[in-house]
């Protein structure tokens, strides 16, 4: 295609000059980051592409091994030496015997229910809490501020026994909202919030209030729309955590119609004894929509990481 075709195509589709520019943006934001990170030198470059294949490699082999091992018969699986290729070859048997097995897509059905609404909830409760400390003046800001950073060093264990007992006094043992509800506290994300709130410029801020707004629109119709990339990197962390966590479904659930995957996957794999393969198939069927949501939402989960700098959660 020339360059007037492209030209004409533009203009007649703003869309694709607009496409076309961000295409161009980031590609010179990669070229640059990757200057910064390596410098012009090629030779360093090589060696630093060789050590991160090499490193992607060592993260991959697992996952490999995992999936080659849901792929083979419990006999294949167990027997010595190990192989990649079986000799009787791969089969899906492992993963029909877990859908049979198993009540999989109820499970899937209630983890993202959950992990949804635990989302929703926590952005939207954490974002209240963060704006509060950040740009509201009242009494005892400063000590419940200090003590949302505190609650950051309790161990989640901890508070297992007493929300059990709340959950139990309140009904809500064996309900959606009692799996949902304690979950929606956070106090990282609060501080989070609160530190990039702060640095929203006033000036945006006493211009709404010119313009009559108060407190209520302010923070719905002005500072969240701007604080966009904060919002996303908090729901991402919040919904990846929600949809792995497994210790409080599993204390505050019996019925199998209300388990999570993690908790459900665990009493298929406890009730046929340890099954190597089948272990395997249900642990790839419980990663498969987090690979997903990682591979469609992929540029900003990095950019998440980077803004929040919660990569070791």
């Amino acid at each position: 295609m020339s360059a007037e075709t492209i030209s004409t195509s533009a203009s007649t589709h703003p869309w694709l000059a607009q496409m076309a520019r961000s295409r161009a943006e980031r590609r010179a934001e990669t070229r640059r980051t990757r200057g910064l990170l390596l410098g012009q030198s090629k030779v360093a470059r090589v060696v630093a592409f060789a050590i991160l294949a090499f490193l992607a490699a060592s993260w991959l082999l697992p996952l490999a091994w995992a999936i080659d091992t849901s792929l083979k018969t419990e006999n294949q699986a167990q027997s010595l030496p190990l192989r990649w290729f079986p000799e009787g070859g791969f089969t899906l048997e492992n993963y029909r015997v877990v859908f049979e097995r198993g009540e999989v897509f109820t499970w899937m059905g209630n983890t993202f229910l959950i992990a949804a609404a635990v989302t929703v909830l926590t952005v939207i409760i954490c974002a209240l809490a963060g704006y509060a400390f950040s740009r509201t003046v009242f009494a005892g800001r400063r000590v419940l501020f200090l003590l949302t950073i505190a609650l950051i060093m309790v161990p989640g264990q901890i508070l297992i026994v007493p929300l059990f007992k709340e959950m139990d006094a309140l009904n809500l043992v064996d309900t959606f909202a009692g799996v949902i509800l304690p979950q929606t506290i956070a106090p990282m994300m609060v501080y989070i919030f609160k530190q990039y709130f702060d640095q929203v410029p006033q000036e945006v801020e006493d211009a709404a209030r010119v313009d009559g707004a108060g407190n209520w629109r302010l923070f719905w119709n002005v500072i969240l729309p701007i604080s966009r990339p904060i919002v996303t990197a908090v729901a991402i962390f919040v919904f990846i955590g929600a949809w792995n966590n497994f210790m409080w479904p599993f204390i505050v659930t019996n019925n199998p119609d209300l388990m999570t995957l993690p908790v459900g996957l665990s009493t298929v794999k406890n009730a046929y004894g340890i099954i190597y393969a089948q272990t395997m198939a249900s642990a790839m069927i419980a990663a498969l929509p987090l690979t997903l949501l990682f591979m469609v939402f992929q540029r900003q989960i990095i950019k998440a990481v980077a803004t929040t700098g919660l990569g070791g959660q």
